[in-house]
């Protein structure tokens, strides 16, 4: 391999929101069934890998928050598939944060994601989408589905997808609060006994396919909900605020913090965005994404 020129790859590491999230069972081991829709959103993480000649993973990160060791999920990426496929080179790893920490936005995942994708096409390793999925899943649940391109269904552990039409062209306001959650804290004070509401998953399904905006923005649920905004009623009070501010559907994404709201025009969200923007630290105007 000739490694006299420096060969870098740049992706956009994209952040996903949970449209729906229902979970079926416990299972012995602890970790739960879920049915969820996911759908990748217009805010990203940019992720350069560079290959070197020498054996080493050197990461950095404009967030100096996060860890640039094997605590973070894409150092252990790179860590996996340079053990996987025995290669004799080591990689320099640029994050530039855009998507919130510990938000239920699947910021690390995604990133973990965009590095086995950049060791992939820089190593000519010939992956295919799902072998890479199936990489990124010993890292974590969320990691498979950040190779898709726009929205899919994720069951058993969030390893099982099939790929969907998405909600097109859909602005939203994204709130994330000051503190974080523990996704396991979350799933461990899940009572499935408890949850009234579940998500009809058929439903937005077809609504998504003919964009029946009507029936997305009421099949809006994540049964995660009854624990979060139970810990954290700063999360109720800002779904609470972002309907004020003319949202037209709220949820919280994933295990949380973080709140998206839909709005039925560009304009709307723009404007109501200026001024939470002035309460919230951290308030994102994006878009859905979709490959088209």
């Amino acid at each position: 391999m000739d490694l006299t020129n420096a060969q870098s790859v740049q992706l956009k590491a994209r952040a996903k929101i949970n449209l729906t999230l229902d979970v079926l069972s416990r299972r012995p081991s602890g970790y739960h069934d879920v049915e969820m829709i996911m759908q990748q959103i217009d805010l990203y993480d940019l992720v350069t890998v560079t290959l070197i000649s020498e054996k080493r993973i050197d990461l950095t990160c404009s967030d100096s928050f996060l860890p640039t060791d094997e605590r973070n999920i894409a150092y252990k990426a790179a860590q996996a598939m340079m053990t996987r496929f025995n290669l004799e080179v080591g990689f320099e790893i640029q994050i530039e944060k855009n998507i919130p920490v510990a938000a239920g936005l699947a910021g690390g995942s995604t990133n973990a994601a965009a590095v086995i994708k950049g060791i992939n096409q820089l190593c000519k390793l010939g992956l295919s989408t799902e072998e890479m999925q199936g990489i990124g899943f010993e890292l974590g649940a969320d990691v498979p589905f950040c190779f898709c391109e726009g929205a899919a269904i994720a069951r058993g552990l969030g390893e099982i997808l099939e790929p969907i039409k998405g909600f097109e062209n859909a602005w939203m306001i994204l709130v994330k609060p000051s503190f974080g959650v523990s996704t396991k804290d979350v799933y461990g004070g899940l009572e499935l006994s408890e949850v009234n509401v579940h998500p009809d998953t058929h439903k937005m399904i077809e609504a998504l396919k003919t964009q029946n905006r009507k029936d997305i923005l009421s099949g809006l649920v994540n049964v995660l909900e009854t624990v979060t905004l139970k810990l954290y009623p700063k999360v109720e009070e800002i779904k609470q605020t972002l309907m004020a501010f003319g949202a037209e559907g709220v949820l919280m994404s994933g295990s949380g913090p973080t709140v998206f709201a839909f709005y039925s025009s560009y304009e709307k969200a723009k404007k109501a965005h200026k001024k939470l923007k002035l309460q919230y630290s951290q308030c994102y105007l994006v878009a859905t994404y979709n490959k088209q």
